[in-house]
């Protein structure tokens, strides 16, 4: 396999987001080998001593759901964006001071008494080194990648003339993975520095009007006076659509209960993100999920295949239907579906505008004539839905998640409405596992994608996930 090969697989995996999944499963298997590593670094004294017993794996399966719970409660279970390396070390330090003192704890408290005294001061070292060790190869890796315009996150900022040097980081470290949409100002030096490398509009515009026409995922703060109505309508903008804000916090003079801190080199903000911040929660069901839908299209590939069969010999036209949808943050991407109607369905649909039964912008007839006699079997059980198990490969949907809309739809919904594209849409979600779902009218099934976003854990996801295999059973839809 030569270098470019294996560029193309980080890269897929990369555009997947499967790496960011992957890193704290990635912090567990390094702590085992650290564990069996200094052991074996600590044996190396005295053979007769150092036995490994039992108590040495009790103490392993005390270590690997400690040390998963301590990752995420520092926030170290992610890969930093704009972190230095130093910052990074001292995090870890501060971790593996936390978890010598748990593992000396557990000994006494479990009475692991062949458990050694050097066991623990050699594991806390190599442990230290090996998870920071593996950040900075990750580091590197995301680095290559956010440089060459993967991963990135479009931002917008309010800056005046103090705002230079965040700017100027912003533009410098292009590792950090974001992209300066715009900024929004009134200052001449930001607008003789930047004006012509970056769009620049007064920052009088209303933040309610831009995002009708861009893709944002962070709105930034960072003028030296706050205006703290224009900040409150911000985060409450931001909170309404399900978009990043941040506020740098030195220069805050109020205080939130629902926002974190971040670091931009130096420079602390205050974010209030208003989707889950669970990382290890996220990384958990991103990572089933794809190895769900893999598992799935394994063992459904033969009767994929027999319906592929049915279609192509009971109507003209492709057997896999494609069509864009909008997926987060306004995304767009082409989903792919069983083809369940005929060839010109498409085109049939203007002259059927006046029969839609959705109160709403959806487009939806209970009757639809476009539709095929295994079309319609499909729909109902939602087995039309089964090649989007390839858009949850690539990265672009979730097993679990509110449907990706139509863009036409999207350019319809009203402002509140556009925070179900705050996360990434999905094959099922609480609207799917109604019974007669398509009768559920629009604003209700708006109100249950946002239920859903609010109150997300991974149980609910399970329960969402199991119940729509029943549905498919019951053949509840149209």
């Amino acid at each position: 396999m030569n270098l470019s090969a294996v560029k193309k697989i980080f890269k897929d995996l990369f555009l997947a987001n499967k790496l960011q999944t992957i890193f704290p499963l990635l912090d567990i298997i390094v702590t085992i080998l650290s564990f069996f590593t200094a052991y074996y670094v600590t044996n190396l004294f005295e053979t007769n001593y150092f036995v490994f017993t039992i108590d040495y794996v009790y103490m392993l399966l005390l270590i690997i759901p400690t040390w998963a719970l301590l990752l995420k409660t520092l926030n170290l279970g992610t890969i930093p964006r704009t972190r230095s390396t130093l910052s990074v070390l001292f995090s870890l330090l501060n971790f593996n001071f936390i978890g010598f003192l748990l593992i000396f704890l557990y000994k006494h408290i479990f009475k692991l008494e062949i458990f050694s005294h050097y066991m623990i001061i050699s594991f806390t070292i190599v442990n230290l080194f090996s998870l920071f060790i593996l950040r900075m190869i990750i580091f590197r890796v995301f680095k290559y990648f956010r440089v060459n315009g993967t991963n990135i996150h479009n931002v917008i900022l309010y800056a005046d003339d103090k705002s230079d040097q965040l700017i100027s980081d912003i533009l410098t470290y292009k590792e950090w993975g974001f992209r300066i949409l715009m900024i929004l100002s009134n200052s001449d030096k930001i607008r003789r520095k930047y004006g012509k490398k970056i769009r620049i509009l007064p920052d009088k515009i209303s933040i309610k009007d831009l995002i009708k026409f861009d893709i944002i995922d962070e709105v930034i703060y960072c003028k030296s006076k706050i205006d703290t109505n224009k900040v409150q309508d911000l985060i409450q903008t931001c909170e309404e659509i399900g978009v990043i804000f941040r506020l740098q916090s030195n220069l805050s003079p109020m205080t939130y209960t629902n926002a974190y801190l971040t670091n931009f080199n130096d420079t602390p903000f205050l974010t209030f993100n208003n989707t889950q911040k669970n990382s290890f929660a996220l990384a958990w069901k991103s990572f089933m999920e794809f190895w769900i839908s893999f598992s799935i299209l394994f063992l459904l590939s033969p009767f994929m295949l027999l319906v592929s069969i049915i279609i192509k010999i009971t109507s003209k036209g492709p057997i896999v239907f494609k069509q864009e949808r909008v997926g987060l943050r306004g995304r767009k991407f082409y989903i792919y579906k069983f083809r369940t109607m005929v060839q010109n369905a498409e085109e049939m649909k203007a002259k059927l505008l006046e029969l839609n039964e959705s109160d709403g912008p959806a487009f939806k007839i209970i009757k639809d004539p476009r539709i095929t006699s295994i079309g319609r079997l499909l729909r109902k059980t939602g087995l039309d839905e089964l090649p989007q198990l390839f858009n949850v490969l690539k990265g672009e949907m979730s097993l679990i998640g509110p449907r990706p809309p139509l863009p036409d739809e999207v350019e319809k919904y009203e402002r509140w409405q556009l925070r179900r594209l705050s996360v990434k849409p999905g094959i099922t979600c609480t609207w799917q596992i109604f019974p007669n779902r398509n009768d559920v009218i629009f604003e209700k099934w708006m109100k249950l994608d946002m239920q859903y976003i609010d109150n997300w854990s991974l149980k609910a996801d399970f329960i969402l996930f199991f119940r729509t295999i029943l549905s498919v059973f019951r053949a509840g839809g149209h």
